[in-house]
């Protein structure tokens, strides 16, 4: 396979999204559960650059494996509260919902788990990590260099 060309290289182009990231990261919710929603949507979309990012940066911040690993099957798990599955089922709708909407019961269950404020900063934290899965997966950015102590807003 070839290399694709390097978004990095484009730091005036990239601006405005990395400014969109600075500002989600900046005015969001609990880092674990951020965090979680980060790494769920981007097993949906299949995203190795990103999951291995915030992978490392979740352990950074003192997520457990256990949790980590059975992510894929939150539903099944015993390990995660009511507003982290609120949180994972609004992002999995937002992600997956191909011309069907966010069903209401998703809907609902949100909004027992969050404010309307909050509701928003998880749905722009949702439309954010959709929007770097879909830089990274066709450029093809390489996993495995990140270090989380060099996270700066993506």
């Amino acid at each position: 396979m070839s290399k694709r060309l390097s978004v990095s290289k484009y730091p005036q182009v990239m601006k405005s999204m990395m400014d969109f990231s600075a500002a989600v990261h900046g005015n969001t919710l609990e880092r674990p559960l951020v965090e979680l929603v980060l790494l769920r949507v981007s097993q949906i979309n299949g995203c190795a650059y990103c999951l291995d990012m915030h992978s490392k940066d979740a352990r950074a911040a003192g997520e457990t494996e256990q949790r980590l690993y059975l992510l894929q099957a939150w539903r099944e798990a015993p390990f995660y509260t009511e507003r982290e599955q609120a949180a994972l089922a609004w992002a999995e709708a937002v992600t997956q919902f191909g011309g069907h909407g966010v069903p209401d019961e998703v809907y609902a269950r949100a909004m027992a788990s969050f404010s309307e404020e909050e509701l928003v900063k998880l749905n722009l934290l949702v439309v954010l990590i959709n929007g770097w899965n879909r830089v990274a997966i066709p450029f093809q950015l390489e996993p495995g260099h990140y270090k989380p102590a060099t996270r700066h807003a993506a």
